[in-house]
């Protein structure tokens, strides 16, 4: 729990989703989380190295799991965690391989996926959806104080709408834009020669999600998102979670039925005019009571679902066609 709690806080020094999310989260969970950010020690983490397949590798550290693709031409790496990890990321690929940096995809911009931006930028160019560089770019408030924007070395210098794919290592490497869900700059990556797909954190095995409201991000946003590229997957495939153990369509499709169900729960209770203290003292999501002890807390997700039921269109907001052919511990 403490290390999802210290994830979260430093999401919250590089986003600007404070506001709304400290709303949303009870007063002891910010004082506890204040404390275990103070006690961060990157130097205690170890990167664990998981062979997924093909060309793909998972590397475990703190914050987002990292994907890696191998091979004769080079190494794309898929986020890449807090700054002081860069060295321990190196010394890991250094375990798999002596091929250089060519690629650095980033599935959104929060912190703990893009901190190491600005280290591995020197050795490789930079690839994200072209609101992560924007939202980078321009920092904001945090908690009453303001987040000073990302350096230029830790900025994307390639940027792209709907999609874009790095062709190495025999792979086809998709990144494919699948707005409105975690954030509105998520990117869900592709290795289709390998079978694996790395979702970002459109997809965590912590519980409830985290949901990046005041960053474009919604419940029915990313319902609609994991379930279009659970459409494009094949069964047997592997999944990197952005949080959490390598998984599989069958824990994403568990994932998003929770979600949906959570959703209309609350949805029904608004209707029938319920509030969400109300709802709240019904044990409303009792059966999601072990997810709610997690990173996300019942009350939070109740909360953060009610919101969006009761806003105009909300609940209804769904996936948009881009003309496409086709957090733990």
């Amino acid at each position: 729990m403490f290390d999802q709690i210290k994830i979260w806080m430093r999401h919250l020094a590089h986003t600007k989703c404070a506001p709304l999310t400290l709303k949303f989260l009870p007063v002891s969970l910010l004082l506890t989380a204040g404390l275990a950010a103070a006690q961060q020690d990157f130097s205690k983490v170890q990167i664990k190295v998981t062979k997924v397949g093909g060309t793909v590798y998972m590397l475990e550290g703190a914050g987002g799991n990292i994907g890696v693709s191998v091979g004769e031409d080079g190494v794309v790496l898929v986020d890449d965690q807090f700054a002081p990890l860069a060295p321990k990321i190196r010394e890991a690929l250094k375990g798999i391989t002596d091929k250089p940096i060519k690629f650095v995809l980033n599935t959104h911009f929060h912190g703990d996926h893009t901190g190491g931006n600005a280290q591995f930028s020197s050795e490789a160019p930079i690839i994200a959806q072209e609101n992560v560089r924007k939202r980078l770019k321009e920092g904001g408030m945090v908690g009453g104080t303001e987040a000073k924007p990302a350096s230029k070395e830790a900025l994307p210098v390639i940027t792209f709408n709907d999609r874009a794919t790095v062709h190495l290592n025999g792979e086809d490497i998709r990144a494919i834009h699948f707005p409105n869900g975690h954030t509105d700059g998520d990117s869900v990556i592709f290795f289709p020669q390998s079978n694996v797909v790395h979702m970002g954190d459109d997809f965590v095995t912590y519980g409830f999600p985290f949901v990046d409201v005041r960053s474009g991000g919604s419940v029915s946003g990313m319902i609609a998102g994991v379930e279009k590229v659970l459409s494009m997957t094949p069964p047997d495939a592997k999944i990197i979670p952005g949080h959490g153990p390598l998984s599989t369509p069958a824990d994403v499709r568990k994932f998003v039925q929770m979600l949906k169900e959570t959703r209309a729960l609350v949805a029904q209770a608004a209707d029938q005019g319920k509030s969400a203290k109300q709802m709240k003292q019904d044990h409303l999501l009792a059966k999601y009571e072990e997810l709610g002890k997690g990173f996300i807390k019942t009350e939070a997700w109740i909360d953060l679902l009610f919101a969006e039921a009761t806003r105009k269109g909300g609940a209804e907001a769904g996936y948009q066609n881009h003309g496409h052919a086709d957090e733990q511990k």
